[in-house]
This record gives structure tokens, sequence and C-alpha cells, in this order.
């Protein structure tokens, strides 16, 4: 197992709704498909991109997964000047 921890996993209001507006899409589009209907086919297509705006949409507005760092030593928040710390390499 791994020493990592992921508390969400996609578990955000975002994501399931991006998930479920994507998943009626594509039932949509294999119904399309099997009835032969291309402009069922084409609504569907654009339902699958609408999911997604609607997912990264929601994701903007502070419904999806937040994204902390971990190592919080190279955050420059804080009032850091922005120095960079690093020794320079060596050369051989």
């Amino acid at each position: 197992m791994s020493s990592e921890q992921h508390d969400n996993h996609g578990q955000t209001p975002a994501a399931w709704t991006a998930v479920i507006i994507i998943m009626v899409a594509f039932i949509l589009g294999c119904v399309a498909v099997v009835i032969a209907q291309p402009w069922l086919v084409a609504v569907a297509a654009v339902l699958i991109v609408v999911g997604v705006v609607v997912g990264k949409v929601m994701s903007m507005m502070g419904l999806g997964a937040t994204h902390q760092d971990p190592d919080p030593k190279s955050s420059t928040a804080g009032g850091d000047s922005g120095s960079d710390d690093r020794q320079p390499a060596e050369k051989a």
C-alpha cells in the first residue's frame, strides 16, 4: 500500500455532476446508434461536451477537489519574497 493519503478520489459535487451528465449522454448516444438516429448521436456528443464544461465550471466555483501542496516548504505563499534557496549544481 502507498503511504500517500487520497481523501476524496473525485467525490465532489462537480465530479458527480459531470459524471452523471456524461453517463446519460453516453447511454443516449448508444441508444441513438442502435435506433439509427444520427441527429440524436449529435445531441449526445454535445451533451458530453456540456458535462465536461459543467464539471470544470463547478470546480472553478469551489465545488471541486482542493489541491494542497504536499511539501509546504515549496510553497511561495506566506510572505516569501520568492528568493531561490537552492544551491547551485557542482560542475564535474
